[in-house]
This record gives C-alpha cells, structure tokens and sequence, in this order.
C-alpha cells in the first residue's frame, strides 16, 4: 500500500489550484455530506498553516492550524477532514497538526471545537473534553484541549 504524502503550507504558500481543491472537499464534507449551510470561508484560512495528505493525486485527509486569537481563543486545529475513513489518514494529519502547532507557534496547549460524535477520535491523539456540549452550525459539538506533556 503507498504511503500518503504530507502537504504543508501557510496560505500564501498555496497555489491557486491547491487552495481550489482544500476548499472543494471542505464544502463537500462539510456543507454537502453533512447538510450544513455555514460560512466556511471565516477569515482566517489567510493566518493558518494548511496540511493535506494525499495519495495519488486525491486528497485523503486535511486540516489547518490557527494561531491564537485567530479561529480561538487559543492555538486551535480545525476543519479535521478524512475523505478515506479506517485507514489512520485522520490520526496522522492530527498528529502532523500538533505538530505543527508546537513547532510554527509555540503551543502548549490546543483547542478544538470538535463534532460529538467524533470525541474518541480525538481523544485518542490526546485531547480531553473541556465543555459541556453546545450547538455549532446545527451540530453538536464539545470543546476539546490538548495539553503538551512536560
């Protein structure tokens, strides 16, 4: 089985056609799968670090990471997608987020705003449910932390 290829850049690193694509699936995902009218373009795609894997020429899996003050109202990772479900592209663009987070911002701790449903997933990167749950853009959602270990 080929290994998925990482992609990682800041928006203004980001081709036109790159930018294109990571928009497509976030609107299919997002808006068209999950039936979900909201505003994904926010503003602060332009302050995020974009990351993506993909294999072939197919994205498979993709997320941003937000400085703080940005999305939250600290360093948060956002807009988790994975196109190809059980087969760990979730985990490793989670893990290449935090990463990423650490290594470009300095983070000690992270937030999220993470769909119920989806609370193992995250928890088995090392996030912890830190709010009761509350509706975002008709979803249920809960807010989750990473703490970096000392």
């Amino acid at each position: 089985m080929n290994k998925p290829i990482l992609h990682k850049k800041t928006f203004q690193e980001l081709t036109t056609d790159e930018l294109y694509e990571l928009l497509r699936v976030r609107s299919e995902v997002f808006v068209v799968e999950q039936n979900c009218v909201y505003q994904d373009m926010d503003g602060d795609d332009q302050k995020s670090i974009h990351l993506w894997l993909t294999l072939g020429n197919r994205i498979v899996a993709l997320a941003r990471v937000c400085p703080a003050g940005t999305h939250m109202k600290e360093i948060s990772i956002g807009r988790v997608i994975t196109i190809e479900r059980g087969k760990g592209y979730g985990k490793q663009i989670m893990i290449h987020s935090i990463e990423t987070a650490v290594k470009h911002f300095g983070a000690t701790h992270i937030d999220i705003e993470a769909q119920e449903y989806a609370k193992e997933f995250y928890e088995r990167v090392g996030f912890k449910q830190s709010s009761d749950s509350f509706m975002l853009d008709g979803i249920p959602h809960i807010k989750m932390t990473w703490t970096r270990k000392r």
